[in-house]
């Protein structure tokens, strides 16, 4: 993906697209070292680069 378009996504934008992970999983994911790569904000809040997330589901789908 071009680094011009990418776009930072949030924690619940993720669930979102994930269609009803709960947080909870989601965060336990991320301590296990399966969730897609994230990094912290100043505030603490999370955020997620699309194309991370994106590639991130393409090794769930070449696992299964």
């Amino acid at each position: 993906m071009d680094a011009r378009r990418d776009e930072l996504m949030t924690v619940r934008q993720v669930l979102a697209e994930l269609g009803g992970v709960s947080r909870r999983t989601f965060y336990r994911w991320r301590e296990l070292g399966q969730g897609p790569a994230a990094f912290k904000l100043p505030n603490g809040e999370l955020r997620v680069w699309r194309s991370d997330f994106a590639s991130w589901l393409r090794q769930l789908e070449e696992a299964a």
